[in-house]
């Protein structure tokens, strides 16, 4: 039981789970983007509405919050690339603070230009 602690408080472990949680939650999204996209399909009316709606500050977070999600999907899939075509070696530890502050980099840059 205590070798199953030390694994799941691996940063290999986090950086697994926030790869797989972000894709799920992206995953969900995906037919909210969808509903969006559609929106502009009804006429400017109905995409002006909802261009409206999206100004409301819960919005403007959850854009946000799904910005840091992409990042740390593509940060996570990076680094799951260079571990199939790279050799292992220590320094790939690195990898995985350098895909965690990317990733508050992107949602940082992100919240700064909104």
């Amino acid at each position: 039981m205590k070798s199953d602690f030390r694994a799941r408080n691996h940063p290999a472990y986090w950086a697994f789970l926030a790869h797989r949680v972000s894709g799920v939650l992206l995953s969900l999204f995906l037919p909210l983007h969808f509903w969006a996209l559609g929106r502009a399909l009804q006429g400017e009316a109905g995409l002006d509405a909802f261009l409206r709606w999206s100004e409301q500050p819960l919005v403007k977070f959850a854009e946000t919050v799904l910005v840091l999600l992409l990042a740390a999907h593509l940060t996570g899939g990076l680094r799951l690339l260079a571990l199939e075509f790279l050799a292992w070696r220590d320094w790939q530890k690195g990898l995985l603070a350098a895909a965690a502050g990317l990733t508050l980099v992107a949602g940082l840059l992100f919240l700064l230009n909104v």
